[in-house]
């Protein structure tokens, strides 16, 4: 124990003044997805292409690969978040997965998963000996589902960003990351609060988009006074 405690505090004096500025971003990135605020996006960015630097720098190819990915995809979603539809009504709402959805979020991970991890292995055997593939390759593929899933606004996203978190904490540590390991540490809090802040406003969500996707009809709701009626949220607008 004392010796982890020792490594804890000579690998922090070590951190870098851009590792603070990541790690800082990073946290305030997951705030502003748990409030569904647009600016996880260009917050997160921040964080990601620095985390592609310093992944790079620690051997961590897959994590390198994982920022590299979550910055095309916080463009991504940062159009998909903005979308209007001609009433200038936000398009996507959080929402939950069905059975069928869960089976392609298993067949993505376990995609990335079998292929990052074959991709780490060959780096470990010819380049470097540093590389830990299976513990990478779940850390990134779970991060490249919950990624995906979050453009989308799944709940279930936050599924996956704790598996994420976890994998990452020791992966981290181990590297000498240690101030980046605690961030994935309360990164791991954040997202269950996450988890249930989204699930809580999944519940809550507007009924048009709904009736809308089903293509029913309301007679005698006509106008802008019966608009706002049917699209007001059953409990507070978030």
């Amino acid at each position: 124990m004392t010796e982890i405690w020792q490594q804890f505090i000579h690998d922090l004096q070590q951190t870098t003044w851009y590792e603070y500025l990541a790690v800082a971003a990073g946290i305030a990135s997951v705030w502003y997805s748990r409030r569904e605020n647009i600016l996880v996006y260009p917050v997160g960015l921040i964080n990601t292409i620095i985390y592609v630097y310093i992944s790079i720098q620690g051997s961590l190819f897959g994590e390198a690969g994982v920022n590299f990915y979550y910055t095309v995809m916080s463009i991504i979603g940062w159009i998909m978040w903005l979308k209007k539809d001609t009433r200038h009504e936000i398009v996507l709402h959080i929402t939950r997965s069905n059975r069928k959805e869960w089976l392609h979020h298993l067949g993505f991970f376990g995609f990335f998963y079998i292929a990052i991890y074959l991709v780490l292995s060959y780096f470990k055997s010819q380049f470097y000996e540093g590389v830990i593939p299976w513990a990478d390759a779940f850390a990134s593929a779970t991060a490249f589902t919950g990624m995906w899933l979050m453009t989308k606004k799944k709940v279930e996203s936050w599924y996956w960003w704790i598996a994420t978190n976890i994998a990452s904490i020791p992966l981290y540590f181990v590297k000498h990351y240690v101030f980046t390991s605690v961030y994935y540490l309360i990164l791991l809090v954040m997202a269950v609060a996450g988890l249930l802040e989204w699930t809580k406003r999944e519940k809550e969500k507007p009924i048009v988009p709904s009736v809308l996707k089903r293509g029913l009809q309301c007679p005698g709701l006509n106008g802008p006074v019966a608009w706002s009626r049917l699209a007001r949220p059953s409990g507070r607008n978030p």
